[in-house]
């Protein structure tokens, strides 16, 4: 059974009973969510102006995590709790791993480093992969679903659980190093800069922990509960919130740059934001992709498709990839929002694009994953 169940504010809980920050994806990876540990979401890769379709598979019941690529692998997981491998040029499944076939794996998404591949699962569990082989080399348990995604820190891997904890773990064992409590779920990816995870929680607070030893050195009060994971650039992030704004932090200050909000259209952000060439990008659950000024917070442009928007965008090359719940994964021109390229894949898209090699790779909520270049 797939599972809506996402940030909510307190009151309704209980009604319901190391990279650096702003680095680049590799041309030719995307090793995790968003593309880097700082969660940039922007890749080096040159991708083709009119892209073609270069191939499809049949991946699982429905898909709402995003892929990783590596070593031209893609990895991507399902709601019918698969971990699946395929090859980036022709498409060809190399393995599957069975990770929850009960509750299934949800908008978590791979990470790979050091030849494993890491991934939560809604039963609570973080896998850890063998990546040429797809065997299981070790699990840990958490008290509550996974929907974060994990990010590997030297030797720590990170994961966010709904049982409000931040978990450190040895990336090679799995064994605890160390996790930190919040107030309430942890939906958010971390993001890794200079050696400090930083995320907002649905208890609405933003946080920055140590990835050595899981202490807190940074807290800032968010507004509003957050799902959406920050992107980081230089020392600033910015993420959306459940309270229809998008806020910008500077991480050395702990003070907040701006607020920004639609003049018009209030609906929140459950997309996680890019950075690139000064220009904040977004998806909203106003059906809008904002466009917005890095340094003062004012909106540049819009650009509105036919259904919400949960997808995170990526950039390449000066353009914007992002996914739709129309069912649409649009091409726009960084500068100005407008429409270069569209394809109607004919379901929901909240799963964010990977960008690798000059391919775009995405899936959709019927289970198909799409490989465009």
């Amino acid at each position: 059974m797939r599972l809506l169940r996402t940030c909510l504010p307190v009151a309704a809980l209980l009604a319901l009973g190391s990279a650096a920050a702003g680095q680049t994806a590799p041309a030719d990876q995307w090793p995790q969510f968003r593309g880097t540990a700082g969660l940039s979401g922007v890749s080096a890769s040159a991708v083709p102006d009119d892209p073609q379709l270069l191939w499809t598979l049949e991946a699982g019941e429905s898909i709402d995590s995003s892929a990783a690529v590596v070593d031209g692998v893609v990895y991507v997981g399902t709601y019918s709790g698969t971990l699946v491998a395929a090859d980036l040029e022709t498409g060809e499944e190399l393995w599957s791993y069975e990770a929850s076939t009960e509750m299934g794996i949800g908008e978590s998404s791979p990470a790979v480093s050091g030849g494993l591949v890491y991934i939560g699962d809604l039963a609570g569990f973080l896998h850890a992969v063998d990546a040429a082989t797809g065997e299981a080399v070790w699990t840990h348990q958490t008290d509550g679903e996974i929907k974060s995604s994990p990010v590997v820190d030297g030797n720590v891997v990170l994961i966010g659980s709904y049982d409000a904890h931040l978990y450190g773990l040895d990336a090679r064992t799995g064994e605890l190093i160390w996790k930190y409590e919040t107030l309430n779920y942890v939906h958010a990816t971390p993001a890794v800069v200079d050696g400090v995870a930083y995320f907002g929680g649905c208890d609405e607070m933003f946080r920055g922990i140590r990835v050595s030893d899981g202490e807190e050195v940074f807290s800032v009060p968010a507004g509003a509960y957050t799902a959406a994971s920050a992107t980081t650039t230089g020392n600033r992030a910015f993420f959306g919130t459940f309270n229809n704004e998008v806020i910008g932090v500077d991480l050395s200050s702990r003070e907040q740059l701006w607020r920004y909000e639609h003049p018009q259209r209030h609906f929140p952000f459950y997309s996680s934001a890019l950075n690139v060439d000064g220009t904040i990008v977004i998806g909203g659950r106003d059906r809008m992709v904002h466009g917005i000024d890095q340094e003062t917070g004012e909106g540049r442009w819009t650009f509105r498709t036919r259904a919400r928007i949960d997808s995170s965008p990526a950039a390449a090359g000066g353009r914007v990839f992002i996914g739709s719940g129309d069912g649409r994964l649009y091409m726009l021109d960084l500068e100005t929002g407008e429409q270069l390229w569209d394809f109607d894949t004919g379901a929901p898209l909240t799963a964010s694009p990977a960008i690798a090699d000059g391919k775009v790779v995405i899936a959709s909520q019927d289970g198909i994953l799409y490989v465009f270049g």
